[in-house]
C-alpha cells in the first residue's frame, strides 16, 4: 500500500512528541533503538548482577538528526511507515528536499542502516549543505570497549559487559562496526541528487559483525540495501496480514500493534541465531531504570505469544526455545525456594535465574510458571510439533513444571483439597494470599497438559499429576455463582488488573455462561481504571464471548487512552507512567481482534470459531492463520465466514481439515 493521506499504516507528523520516550522504535530480532537516540541494544546483552541486570547500552552512531543551516526554519515532516518498516525525516527547503531514513534490517539482523538523500527541486547549481547533529561517543557505562583497526572504511570497537548476571557467569561480548558520520553533507554544484548510506553492524563475534557490514556495503553499492530490507519486512507483514473494515482509529491501532510486535520476533530464516525473549518494552528499551530493565515476564507468554502463534508458529517456537534454554536457571530458582522441578522467574534475563529487584514478586507471583507452560500447550495443540518435545527439550520443561506444582501444593484435611498458599495473584494489590483462583487454575491446567503429553509421547506419568489436578481448590462462591479472587476475597475490593477474568480466556476454565457473566460483572467495576493497558482487552474478550457487543466495545475503547500520538506508541498506564512501547498492551489488543472478533479458541481437538463484531466493524480478513501445518485465509463479514486453505500441511499423517458447524454439518477444507 502506498504512503499518503488516510493510509492507516503510515503515521505522519510535522512535530515530534515532547517526551522522547514516545518516539517510534526501529527494531529487529537482534538490534533495537528509538529514533534519534544515542544508544541501541543488542538481544541477550545484559550487564549487572541479579536484580540490577539490565540491557547494556551500546553507543549508537545512528541517533543522528539532520538540520538545515541558516536562520529560516524549514518545513519538516516525520513518518513511520509500517508497510516498509522504515522511519523517515524530511526537510523541505526552497530549492531542495533532504530525507533521512532509518531502519533495522530485517534479513541482515546484525545491521541497522540510515540514509540521507538530498535532491534539488529547481535549476540552481550552488552547493546544498545539510548538517548532521549527533551525540554519539564510542563509549558505554555498561561495556568495557576497546578500538580495533578500521575495516572497509568502518570504525571498529569491541568489548565485554562489565558485570555478569550471576557470579562466574558469562559476560557477553559486543563487536560494532560503523560508517564514520561527517558533520555535514553537501550536494555538489553539478549534482541533482545524491544519497549517503551510514551502516552500523553489531554482533557477538568479530566475524559476524564484519560479514554483516560487508553484506550491507555490497547491497548499498548495488542500490538495493533498503529494498532488500523492505522485501524481507513486507514478506513478514504479508505472512501475518490482518485487515479490518472499521473505524480509522481502530485500523491505525491494529497496524501500529502489528508493526511493533512483529519487529520484536525472529525472522523466518534465522534458525542459527538463538532468540532471547521479548520484554514488555521491546529491545529498543530496557536501559537501567527503564522499562523493567529489559527483563522478560509473563507478558511474553500470556499476552504476546498467542498472536504470534496463530500468525507465525516458527517465531512462537523460538520463544519457547528461550524458555527451554533457561530451564536450568528455573530449576535453581525452585531449589532455592525449597521446591522440586522448575520455577520460572517473575523477571528473566539471560540465565533463567530470578532477576526481579524486589523479592516479593519472585517469591510469590508464581503463576508465571503455569503461564509459560500454557504457551507450550497452545503451541502443541496448534502445531503437533513432536520434535520440540521429544528432541529439543520441551518434555523436560513440561515435566519439571508439573513437579514444581506438586511440590508447591499442600493437602487440606479440612477441605479434602490441595491448596497453594502464600502467593501474589496477577492482581498485584494483594499478596501472601491463599488459593488465588488464577494461580490454582493455571496449575491445574499445567498438570492436565503434562499428563496428556506424557500419554501422547508414550512416557510414564505419575498418577499424582492427574490426582492433584482433580483435587486442587479453585475458589468458587456457590451462593453468588462467581469466582472469588482468592480465599477471603470480599466483593468490591479494588483489583489492579485482569485476574479472575482470565479464567474464561485464555485459561478456558470450565464454567457456565452465567458464571462467566458474574465474574465480568463482579470485577469490571472494581478494576483500577489507571491499571495496565492489557486489562481492558480481556474484559472486551469476555463480553464478546457472551455476545454483549456494546459492552465489549466500551472496554476495548479504554485501550485508546494508552496509545500515544503521533506514532501509536503504547504506554503501560493511561497517565503515561510505566513501560513505553508497551508490547503487552498491544498483545492484549491484538488478541481481541484475533481471538475475540473471530471467536477462535485453541483446544486439544480443534480450533473453534464463533465470530462477533461490535457495531462499526463490517469485515475482518486474516490472510495466513497457521493450524496443524496448514495456512488458512479467513474472511469474516456480517453475512458469512469464508475459509480457504492456501497451503496444505506437507506432513502426510495430517488428515485434511474440516469445518464443522454446530448443526453437525461438515465441510472438507482442501488446498485452494
Amino acid at each position: 500500500m502506498a504512503d499518503g493521506e488516510g493510509d492507516p499504516g503510515v503515521f505522519t507528523a510535522t512535530a515530534l512528541p515532547g517526551d522522547p520516550r514516545l518516539l517510534p522504535t526501529v527494531t529487529n530480532a537482534f538490534l533495537g533503538t528509538r529514533v534519534f537516540r544515542d544508544i541501541l541494544h543488542a538481544a541477550g546483552v545484559y550487564s549487572g548482577a541479579a536484580g540490577d541486570t539490565h540491557r547494556a547500552d551500546v553507543p549508537s552512531p545512528l541517533g543522528l538528526r539532520m538540520a538545515a543551516p541558516g536562520a529560516r526554519s524549514p518545513a519538516q515532516s516525520f513518518a513511520l511507515n509500517t508497510w516498509t518498516g522504515t522511519f523517515s525525516h524530511t526537510i523541505q527547503s526552497p530549492g531542495y528536499t533532504a530525507t533521512q531514513q532509518l531502519y533495522a534490517h530485517h534479513s541482515l539482523v546484525h545491521l541497522m542502516a540510515c540514509s540521507v538523500t538530498i535532491r534539488r527541486l529547481d535549476g540552481s547549481t550552488h552547493p546544498v549543505t545539510v548538517q548532521l547533529q549527533s551525540l554519539f561517543v564510542p563509549q558505554s557505562q555498561d561495556l568495557h570497549l576497546s578500538s580495533g583497526p578500521d575495516f572497509q572504511g568502518a570504525h571498529y570497537i569491541y568489548g565485554q559487559t562489565l558485570v555478569p548476571e550471576v557470579e562466574g557467569g558469562p559476560r557477553p561480548t559486543v563487536h560494532m562496526l560503523w560508517t564514520p558520520i561527517p558533520q555535514s553533507l553537501t550536494l555538489g554544484e553539478e549534482e541533482r541528487e545524491r544519497c549517503w548510506q551510514f551502516l552500523t553492524a553489531v554482533a557477538g563475534s568479530e566475524e559476524e559483525a564484519k560479514r554483516s557490514y560487508s553484506a550491507g556495503l555490497s547491497l548499498a553499492a548495488a542500490g538495493s540495501l533498503h529494498r532488500s530490507h523492505v522485501r524481507a519486512w513486507a514478506a513478514l507483514r504479508r505472512g501475518c496480514s490482518v485487515e479490518l473494515d472499521g473505524p480509522l482509529a481502530l485500523r491505525q491501532a491494529l497496524h501500529g500493534c502489528l508493526y511493533y510486535l512483529l519487529s520484536a520476533i525472529p525472522p523466518r530464516d534465522s534458525p542459527g541465531v538463538p532468540f532471547h525473549g521479548i520484554s514488555p518494552g521491546g529491545l529498543s528499551n530496557g536501559t537501567r531504570g527503564e522499562d523493567y530493565w529489559g527483563h522478560v515476564f509473563w507478558d511474553q507468554d500470556t499476552w504476546m505469544f498467542p498472536n504470534i502463534l496463530l500468525l507465525h508458529p516458527g517465531a512462537a517456537r523460538a520463544i519457547l526455545q528461550y524458555r527451554i534454554r533457561t530451564l536450568e536457571g528455573a530449576r535453581r530458582n525452585a531449589r532455592e525456594q525449597g521446591y522440586e522441578g522448575a520455577k520460572f522467574p517473575w523477571e528473566s534475563a539471560a540465565t533463567g535465574r530470578e532477576v526481579c529487584p524486589e523479592e516479593i514478586y519472585g517469591a510469590q507471583e508464581i503463576h508465571i510458571t503455569g503461564d509459560v507452560l500454557m504457551a507450550f500447550e497452545q503451541y502443541y495443540c496448534t502445531t503437533q510439533d513432536l520434535k520440540l518435545f521429544q528432541e529439543d527439550g520441551g518434555w523436560e520443561l513440561v515435566e519439571a513444571v508439573a513437579q514444581y506444582w506438586c511440590s508447591r501444593m499442600v493437602w487440606s484435611e479440612e477441605e479434602q483439597l490441595y491448596h497453594i498458599r502464600g502467593v501474589m495473584p496477577p492482581d498485584e494489590y494483594h499478596s501472601q494470599v491463599d488459593n488465588s483462583a488464577y494461580t490454582n487454575a493455571v496449575a491445574r491446567r499445567s498438570l492436565n497438559f503434562a499428563t496428556v503429553l506424557a500419554r501422547d509421547l508414550l512416557l510414564p506419568a505419575p498418577e499424582e499429576w492427574e490426582d492433584r489436578a482433580r483435587k486442587i481448590k479453585v475458589p468458587f462462591d456457590e451462593e453468588r455463582k462467581y469466582h472469588p479472587e482468592y480465599d477471603g476475597y470480599s466483593p468490591g475490593e479494588p483489583v489492579k488488573q485482569a485476574d479472575v477474568v482470565l479464567l474464561g480466556f485464555p485459561l478456558m476454565h470450565p464454567m457456565s455462561a452465567e458464571v462467566r457473566r458474574n465474574d465480568l460483572e463482579m470485577y469490571e467495576p472494581v478494576t483500577d481504571p489507571a491499571g495496565p493497558a492489557m486489562t481492558w482487552s480481556m474484559f472486551a474478550l469476555g463480553w464478546l464471548e457472551l455476545k454483549e457487543l456494546q459492552r465489549a466495545w466500551s472496554q476495548l475503547e479504554k485501550c485508546f487512552s494508552n496509545i500515544t500520538e503521533p506514532f501509536k506508541v503504547w504506554v503501560e498506564n493511561s497517565d503515561g507512567s510505566g513501560a513505553v512501547n508497551f508490547l503487552t498492551g498491544m498483545g492484549g489488543f491484538l488478541q481481541v481482534i484475533l481471538f475475540g472478533f473471530t471467536g477462535f479458541r485453541i483446544t486439544r481437538s480443534s480450533l473453534l470459531f464463533d465470530p462477533a463484531f461490535p457495531d462499526g466493524i463490517t469485515k475482518l480478513k486474516l490472510s495466513s492463520i497457521s493450524y496443524l501445518g496448514n495456512r488458512l485465509e479467513v474472511t469474516i463479514t456480517r453475512e458469512e465466514i469464508r475459509m480457504e486453505v492456501t497451503e496444505a500441511s506437507w506432513d502426510p499423517p495430517a488428515s485434511p481439515l474440516e469445518a464443522v458447524l454446530e448443526s453437525g454439518q461438515r465441510f472438507p477444507l482442501e488446498e485452494g
